[in-house]
């Protein structure tokens, strides 16, 4: 007859006392845990008032979110699930259970602060002797919103309807501020911060009312006003342009996403992006043709940044064969676009510059297809843009793991 393993799933421990015993001490959860732990938090702390119901510590909310990002959970409700029945997760929540909601204030909440936190998170893998700047490659992709494309309106009407919302909003701060105190007869008085914080709401809703801008007859999302139709390999989609660079050894140096339809103004900024972010500039830069601009070479030049991009007739020619001339009829006048012609010409600026596929394309691959961000779950540029540096937090965290 044959022996078999005690089974009893109503008995009451399953599993032992100790989660590693489990997982095992290799587990990503732990990598997570001990580069969240290194992280100062004081700025996401500060946020919480001392008064009050108790909140969710910030290092635990960081901790399940990242974990998530590596598995590719993107979704609060998703995410809330997981926590309650998924071992690594309860082990980083540590047994609190934050529902969805609080899961989305938080990341609304701290937007900027998690901008902060990747910062932090290249420090930790300078510190660790990675992220070498000799070659950094900079490229870009269209990442769906999260929008209808049948829900479209005129902007004019979207501003509009916009306009409308803020003047009730700033209608509701007049009437809170001069609202009479319902406990004035009892002595009580209004809490000395309380008016200050009504005049700064106040004056940030008339702020909003000045910051409309003037449009013209295009169309607009009404479920994400912010996005833009995007020419993709695959056609036109409804999203947001998500920039990235990326040093040799794979680690995401600087990310952004924007609403540009284009690349060409993109590459000065993420150089900026990658300066700031780094405290140093790369030595060499990669990037494609939709990058090119004669503003980018000569200030490129300037800073002393070995660049290798090339223009539309200059790709052409070298995926072809066929010699590129000059712009349309126009021959070219730029000594420095001149000089990136010869460099990419060579057999060294070629081999370079091919480089740069090897080094960008696989972070993307691993950003879409194993992380699941062709598309995002949250709506706004503020919201998507801390969707993308979440997932760029989160790759870095897993390429320090894979070390």
């Amino acid at each position: 007859m044959s022996r078999f393993f005690d089974y009893a799933p109503d008995q009451g421990l399953l599993l032992p006392p100790n989660v590693r015993d489990v997982l095992g001490e290799g587990h990503l959860c732990f990598h997570v845990h001990r580069v969240v732990e290194a992280f100062d938090v004081q700025r996401l702390e500060q946020a919480y008032s001392s008064e009050g119901r108790l909140a969710y510590p910030p290092r635990m909310m960081l901790k399940v979110w990242l974990y998530a990002y590596c598995l590719g959970v993107h979704s609060t409700r998703r995410l809330e699930r997981r926590i309650q029945e998924d071992l690594a997760f309860r082990y980083l929540a540590g047994g609190l259970r934050p529902d969805h909601k609080t899961l989305s204030e938080f990341l609304r909440r701290h937007a900027r602060a998690i901008n902060d936190l990747f910062t932090q998170t290249i420090e930790i893998a300078r510190r660790s002797g990675v992220v070498r700047l000799g070659h950094v490659a900079i490229d870009s992709t269209r990442v769906r919103a999260n929008a209808s494309r049948h829900r479209m309106v005129d902007e004019e009407q979207a501003v509009r309807e916009q306009r409308a919302r803020d003047r009730r909003q700033v209608r509701r701060f007049q009437q809170r501020a001069l609202a009479p105190d319902p406990d004035e007869g009892a002595g009580t008085e209004l809490a000395v911060a309380q008016p200050k914080v009504l005049e700064q709401e106040l004056a940030e809703a008339h702020q909003g009312l000045k910051k409309l801008p003037k449009v013209g007859r295009r169309q607009v999302s009404q479920t994400d006003p912010e996005s833009r139709f995007l020419r993709t390999r695959e056609g036109w989609v409804l999203g947001y342009t998500a920039d990235i660079a990326v040093s040799d050894d794979h680690f995401i140096v600087a990310a952004r996403v924007t609403q540009n339809a284009t690349d060409n103004a993109s590459l000065l900024p993420m150089v900026d992006e990658v300066e700031r972010q780094c405290r140093q500039r790369p030595a060499k830069l990669t990037a494609d043709a939709g990058f090119f601009s004669g503003t980018a070479l000569r200030e490129c030049s300037r800073r002393g940044i070995d660049l290798y991009v090339p223009d539309n007739n200059l790709r052409h020619e070298m995926t072809s064969g066929k010699p590129a001339g000059g712009i349309g009829r126009r021959a070219i006048r730029d000594p420095e676009h001149l000089r990136m012609r010869e460099k990419l010409r060579s057999a060294a600026g070629r081999k370079m510059y091919q480089r740069r596929q090897a080094v960008v394309e696989p972070v993307f691959g691993v950003l879409k297809e194993q992380r699941g961000m062709r598309r995002f779950d949250r709506r706004g540029l503020e919201a998507v843009n801390t969707e993308w540096i979440l997932a760029a937090i989160a790759h870095n965290i897993g390429r320090l793991h894979q070390r």
